[in-house]
């Protein structure tokens, strides 16, 4: 708990989740930590980023004065494990009080908890009553998010901010270009592994697991990808021969697709090589676009994708992929943190840097050929708005229509994708908009 609270703390300062887990279980494998442990103290963490905005309005009502910030985040770890069902109530807070004793002035540490924490257990009903009537407690989104959705989607916002706080599927896309999809089916039913179908190559698992324990996994046979994801490379519908470029690449997703679904030539760019390594990393355990293996070589660049003239070698494109930054609002089930993280005046920064690739990458695009611009956002200011003014400037674009079957029924059309967690359908929300360059 006090290692997960460590990580919590750093949230609340500003730094990214993953980033503030891997430096607290650092500094607690240096000190003895038994690493069975790792598994806990992140799911722990990521439970209580999850509530936080509940966790700290319940931690206001109980608190007499505010704690100092390493106090706070230990007090919201133990409410967020209080709050979990059939938890032994006693022995969390006994654990809490434990942790606090870990601390500075640890007596006192210990008795705030104590004190605090039993009366959470006490008056349980009625606190949380009387929190849930915030509505950042209510939702766990911070107040400008809620009111921004409800705004942007009327009938939806309630349901989209649910979807945002269900635990993510794990979602895998088998590669075609080793074995079919029910084959790979079968190669999970036999490892003892549920699985339902939900897109050409598309499986959700019944029960998340690690990576290196799925069958053939080490010899490329599946990749981790969401659902609502797997829509960019067939949408963008690469053809034998072309060449296309994957802008903002990292960490491959997009560009393996596309070299499973056709034998293309793959430029794959991103700034830098930290971005680019697990592309390489993907390409090689994927078997793909490497000399003697299927499809092209791909080309692995770093660059700028608002400044071409630093990469590109003149030659235009067939097609290009634009996976454009964004406050990942639409991915935020996999990525709670984001939401504690952003702020609304980050959508004006992000929606002008999309803007600027857009606009620097048309040119790239041959007469004739398309541009799939895709965002991991539910927010306009991310997707239709940067679309909508492109396309207002630009004679030589045009916007084509998308669609995608989804289980069984009628094609639907495809632009915001919004999040769904149901028992049929269940992605992440995305924006995708196919521009066609007319000659």
């Amino acid at each position: 708990m006090a290692c997960a609270a460590q990580a919590v703390a750093a949230l609340a300062a500003g730094r990214s989740l993953q980033a503030a887990l891997d430096a607290a279980l650092g500094a607690a494998a240096g000190e003895g930590l038994d690493p069975a442990s790792r598994a806990a103290i992140r799911d722990i963490a990521y439970t209580t980023c999850r509530q936080l905005g509940l966790v700290r309005e319940l931690a206001r009502q109980v608190n007499g004065r505010p704690p100092p910030p390493k106090l706070a985040a230990l007090q919201w770890v133990a409410l967020s494990q209080l709050l979990e069902p059939l938890r032994a109530e006693g022995v969390i807070v006994d654990q809490a009080v434990a942790a606090g004793r870990l601390e500075p002035g640890g007596a006192a540490v210990a008795g705030f908890l104590n004190a605090t924490l039993r009366r959470f257990v006490r008056e349980r009903e009625a606190l949380l009553a009387s929190a849930r009537r915030n509505e950042e407690a209510r939702w766990n989104f911070p107040k400008w998010w809620i009111e921004l959705l409800r705004a942007e989607q009327p009938g939806a916002w309630q349901s989209i901010l649910e979807a945002g706080n269900a635990p993510p599927p794990m979602t895998l896309r088998v590669n075609r270009r080793r074995i079919g999809v029910d084959d790979y089916l079968a190669r999970l039913a036999a490892d003892g592994r549920g699985a339902r179908r939900v897109g050409p190559q598309a499986l959700v698992l019944d029960e998340p697991c690690a990576v290196d324990a799925l069958p053939g996994w080490r010899e490329g046979l599946a990749t981790v990808q969401d659902a609502g994801a797997q829509l960019a490379a067939p949408l963008l519908d690469p053809q034998p021969g072309e060449r296309i470029l994957d802008a903002c690449a990292g960490p491959g997703g997009k560009t393996t697709h596309l070299l499973e679904l056709a034998d293309c030539r793959v430029t794959a760019l991103d700034v830098g090589e930290a971005r680019l390594r697990p592309v390489r990393e993907n390409l090689a355990r994927l078997g793909l676009g490497q000399p003697g293996g299927p499809g092209h070589p791909a080309r692995i660049l770093a660059g700028d994708a608002r400044r071409p003239a630093d990469w590109w070698d003149g030659e235009p494109f067939d097609r290009i992929l634009v996976d454009a930054p964004c406050t990942a609002s639409g991915i935020v089930r996999r990525h709670p943190d984001v939401r504690w993280l952003r702020r609304r005046s980050d959508l004006a920064t992000l929606s002008r840097q999309q803007s600027e690739i857009l606009t620097a990458l048309w040119p790239l695009v041959r007469p004739g050929g398309k541009l799939l611009f895709a965002s991991c956002s539910i927010f306009r200011a991310e997707g239709e708005s940067v679309v909508d003014h492109f396309l207002a400037s630009r004679r030589d674009a045009g916007r084509l229509d998308l669609s995608w079957h989804f289980d069984s029924g009628a094609a639907e059309a495809v632009s915001q994708l919004l999040p769904v967690a149901t028992a049929t359908r269940n992605h992440d929300g995305f924006f995708y908009a196919l521009l066609e360059r007319r000659p």
